[in-house]
């Protein structure tokens, strides 16, 4: 894996050398996955500590649902929900704070407020000042493919070729970003697992990642499985509660595949998957 150095607000974070694993905490009461669980704060903040504890290295706070279906919230309502928790988790030491939202203003108050990265599933499509956001403060950007919008991505008709439709939006976000002054050091890009794409293309993409790598060499690729519909499908519909066991196989072929960071709900697991997956990675790149 092509090792890379990702500037954020107020550090450099060395990406190659071993997997990061970015832990979600979702500040709201509909996500698919833990909805509700940690929609009050103090619930939060110890859900944070607890994944901090079990070596997450980026806390991802977000407070508006990105769920099939799910209807957008207000970005005050979203600031409501999220500024009271990067503050405080901002108070933990060594705690990266990511903001997920795909609004400025959002993400604007959440870098004030503590963050260093923002996590974009538009990858700019629905707010391009959020690039504009991120370069004044110098923070990380990821920029993540996804078709549609939460409300009507699952009622797309399945993009032709999925590998080309990520490659080609990505690139232009990817030129987009730039354009509003983000640095290139500064940028992450994740290929979208399970924002209005198929099963089979959700693992074409997992399966064929490493040639995502190469069509974007000098960035770094984060993937975001963890728990989703399509792991569900593949395992005669288990419910999102079931799905470990899925999540860290899908993980381990990332990370085979040239992943740096990964997104996960099971901070734990991530951590230990990810040693044994860089160990068998280093192993194979010194044969």
């Amino acid at each position: 894996m092509p090792f890379h150095e990702w500037r954020i607000a107020r550090r450099t974070l060395a990406l190659g050398e071993r997997t990061l694993v970015m832990g979600v905490l979702n500040v709201t009461p509909d996500s698919f996955s833990d909805g509700g669980q940690f929609f009050a704060p103090g619930r939060a903040v110890e859900h944070a500590e607890r994944m901090l504890a079990e070596g997450a290295d980026i806390i991802d706070v977000g407070g508006e649902s990105s769920r099939p279906g799910s209807e957008p919230v207000s970005a005050a309502e979203e600031l409501r929900r999220v500024l009271p928790i990067i503050e405080q988790i901002a108070k933990l030491p060594d705690a990266i704070i990511s903001v997920d939202t795909t609004k400025s203003e959002v993400a604007r108050a959440a870098l004030q407020a503590g963050a260093e990265i923002v996590n974009d599933i538009s990858a700019l499509r629905f707010d391009f000042h959020v690039a504009d956001e991120a370069a004044r403060a110098g923070a990380g950007l990821v920029l993540m493919h996804s078709r549609g919008t939460p409300a009507t991505m699952q009622r797309l008709p399945p993009a032709p070729d999925i590998f080309a439709d990520v490659t080609a939006s990505l690139r232009r976000s990817l030129a987009m970003a730039e354009r509003r002054g983000v640095a290139r050091e500064s940028i992450v890009l994740d290929p979208g697992i399970g924002f209005g794409k198929t099963v089979e293309q959700n693992v074409e993409l997992i399966a064929r990642l490493g040639a995502l790598v190469r069509e974007f060499p000098d960035v770094p690729w984060l993937v975001g499985t963890s728990r989703k519909s399509f792991i569900g499908r593949l395992l005669a519909d288990a419910a999102a509660g079931e799905r470990l066991h899925g999540t860290m196989a899908t993980v381990t072929v990332a990370i085979l595949n040239g992943a740096h960071i990964v997104r996960v709900h099971d901070v734990r697991a991530a951590v230990e998957t990810a040693r044994v997956a860089d160990a068998l990675r280093r192993a194979a790149g010194s044969t």
